[in-house]
């Protein structure tokens, strides 16, 4: 009994806001009826014995009627339950609406009731109920603002200066000031228009444009720049960065337009300034509703699909309605999270995650003729310059051979595209993955040549009813595989026409293995960071735009053609590496020091997108060319390929010659391969002879 009286004690006790209510109505039962009083005392010269007896026999009257009328529409209007310390637009409308609903009631009925008073005292009645009704309730959130804003001042962290006193910077301005969690002030805005420059928002000066940032960010004391201009272009936002990280502030930046435009502009939304917004380029644009409605309704196969560019090719091409999806990659921790990512983003996707090998031939094949895929995005390639120039027989075995044996199975089970993923170290390779990737280049043309032609028969497997030899290194994962029989499609006069197509981009920001991650890693440890050369470039893209590239040119392929994106300008490392250290809030060589260790093996100091030879061809996107494949010698290419399988899976020592000779381009730092090219010549012919 005890507690159930407690528990009603509890309930019947008022809540505190419902006291307030209660406070606030005796408050507007006072002020409506005062306000028209004080009207009238005005009205007759602030002498009451002047009012007119009938005047204010009619006032008193009418006290009792108005104020249950008021209290009725005020309560109507929510005005004793809203949350005035959070008081905005919708209640200030509200106030508004009450008072004029009340005010037309005491006009009409009034006058009617009682007779006709002063037509001052219906008009500035009014107004004088609206500043008194008004008035208590938004002075209680400006008093509990300016308190806040006063305790915020007291313990201040950072200085802001905010960039862009457009829509979006408004925005951000009113959620800082806003957030009693934050303890950022902002100090001044920068805006280039300078019909702003000299006026406030929200009580902040707009002190001049972009020219102006330097000397505001040493006369404020700033520690943080904010840049608020999503509809900026990329070459605007690139010269307004390049001064800010002259500064020693922290950068954060409102990413796109379209955060604008859905309404998502908050100071939650912004991010960390990253590198690629110095890259002073627009993002490649490439025609979605072509490639998707290519990619809808077709059984895809992204091998390396749990790579940095294999992970974002399913992303978008889960997201458009394939008839199934199929990732093929050998480390199973990628494969696992970018099942576990599409199956949360899209549950009625059709997709299978498979593991294995592209070495392994009967794993390929067996996923071939089960699946039959339309087009394969081939991404499973080993990457790294330095580990592969000290495991050369393992980049080719697993991408030159990787590809082959990928390759064949797309034309044998009769896939409609394969596209390559290349690189820009293709280009007269001075390492042994450039040069493998060039190799892979290489095959997909091969490849292409006998698509077209239907000459099955030049592909080394095709040298009798079992695979023998070094043909047999083609498709043997170890000897356990060694004999694998013709395919059916042999017997067939053409090939499948399959159209083979090889894309080439530079080095991806943020991908696995990129620079960018390293510096930042050193540079959160304090550094030193560490650049290879002062004088090195390289050619830099995002993921999604290399990822744009490579679904544009499974629509566009004709076969064997090389797609290579304008990359824009090259990018010194150097630069790049102190440019994230302003960006991180520090000084190079002062607070994180630069150290130069010298080239690696195989690195050379600037990256080529086309060999000379290839030349360029344009294509719709002017940002997207095409290169004209080198001519060479089918037949003699899939003969050298044979020695080169024989050579790899042997662990054979002197690999990077053998290599050497098939790509003339290739020239290794390490060893002088002009004189071994002659004998390696030598030894292809007496092999050719052999064969025949």
């Amino acid at each position: 009994m005890q507690r159930e009286k407690k528990g009603l004690n509890k309930r019947k006790r008022m809540e505190h806001w419902q006291i307030v209510a209660l406070y606030l109505l005796l408050y507007d039962i006072i002020t409506i009826n005062l306000s028209y009083l004080l009207v009238l005392w005005v009205r007759f010269d602030c002498v009451f014995s002047r009012i007119p007896r009938e005047v204010l026999l009619s006032y008193v009257k009418f006290v009792p009627i108005y104020t249950v009328f008021s209290a009725l529409v005020f309560w109507r209007m929510r005005l004793y339950n809203s949350i005035w310390r959070f008081a905005g637009y919708s209640e200030l409308l509200r106030v508004t609406l009450a008072t004029a609903i009340t005010g037309l009631f005491h006009t009409v009925f009034i006058t009617v009731l009682f007779g006709r008073m002063p037509v001052s005292y219906y008009l500035f009645g009014m107004m004088l109920q609206f500043i008194f009704t008004i008035g208590i309730r938004f002075s209680y959130r400006f008093i509990l603002l300016e308190r806040g804003r006063r305790e915020k001042n007291t313990q201040v962290k950072d200085k802001v200066m905010l960039i862009g006193a457009g829509a979006a910077g408004q925005l951000i301005l009113k959620d800082l000031l806003r957030a009693k969690e934050s303890q950022s002030q902002v100090c001044c805005i920068i805006d280039d228009n300078p019909n702003k420059w000299g006026r406030f928002i929200e009580g902040v000066p707009v002190v001049g444009g972009r020219n102006d940032i330097l000397l505001n960010v040493e006369k404020y004391n700033i520690n943080l720049i904010l840049i608020a201009i999503p509809s900026a272009t990329a070459e605007e936002k690139r010269d307004i960065l390049d001064i800010c990280k002259e500064t020693s502030c922290r950068l954060k930046i409102l990413p796109g337009v379209y955060q604008l435009v859905s309404g998502e502009v908050s100071l939650s939304k912004m991010k960390d300034v990253a590198v690629e917004d110095l890259l002073g380029r627009e993002p490649i644009k490439v025609n979605l509703d072509e490639i998707f409605a290519y990619i809808k309704g077709k059984t895809i196969l992204v091998t390396g699909g749990g790579g940095s560019i294999g992970s974002e090719l399913c992303r978008q091409i889960a997201g458009h309605e394939p008839e199934h999806l199929i990732i093929f990659d050998i480390y199973e921790n990628n494969a696992y999270e970018i099942e576990q990512e599409l199956r949360r983003k899209y549950p009625d996707l059709k997709l299978s995650v498979l593991i294995g090998s592209v070495r392994d031939s009967r794993r390929v094949n067996w996923i071939f003729e089960t699946y039959k895929p339309h087009i394969v995005y081939h991404a499973a390639a080993h990457k790294h310059v330095p580990l592969m120039e000290n495991s050369p027989n393992e980049a080719i075995k697993n991408n030159v051979i990787g590809t082959y044996k990928t390759a064949y199975a797309a034309l044998q089970n009769g896939s409609e595209r394969f596209v390559l993923i290349s690189t820009d170290k293709a280009v007269n390779p001075t390492n042994i993955m450039g040069a493998s990737k060039r190799l892979c280049e290489m095959v997909i043309q091969s490849m292409d040549a006998v698509s077209k032609s239907g000459r099955t028969d030049l592909l080394p497997p095709l040298k009798g009813h079992t695979c023998t030899g070094g043909a047999n290194r083609l498709f043997a994962e170890d000897p356990e595989d060694a004999l694998v029989k013709i395919p059916d499609f042999m017997q067939k006069k053409a090939g499948s026409g399959t159209e083979f197509v090889a894309v080439r981009f530079g080095n991806v920001l943020g991908s696995n293995g990129s620079v960018i991650p390293l510096f930042k890693k050193q540079i959160e440890e304090g550094g030193p960071v560490t650049v290879t050369h002062p004088d090195i470039i390289r050619y830099f893209m995002t993921i999604p735009e290399a990822v744009s590239l490579v679904l544009q040119a499974g629509t566009k392929a004709r076969g064997g053609e090389i797609f290579v994106l304008d990359m824009g300008a090259p990018v010194k490392i150097d630069a790049l590496a102190r440019n994230l250290i302003r960006l991180s809030g520090y000084k190079p060589d002062v607070d994180v020091k630069i150290e130069y260790t010298g080239l690696r093996p195989g690195e050379k100091l600037y990256e080529e997108k086309l060999m000379a030879e290839e030349g360029m061809q344009k294509t719709e996107n002017e940002l997207i060319h095409i290169g004209k494949p080198i001519p060479f010698d089918v037949e003699e290419f899939l003969g050298q390929l044979e020695m080169l399988a024989e050579a790899c899976y042997g662990n054979s020592s002197e690999i990077k010659t053998i290599v050497a000779s098939v790509v003339t381009t290739y020239h290794s730092s390490e060893d002088d391969l002009a004189e071994r090219r002659g004998m390696f010549a030598e030894l292809f012919r007496e092999a050719a002879a052999t064969v025949e």
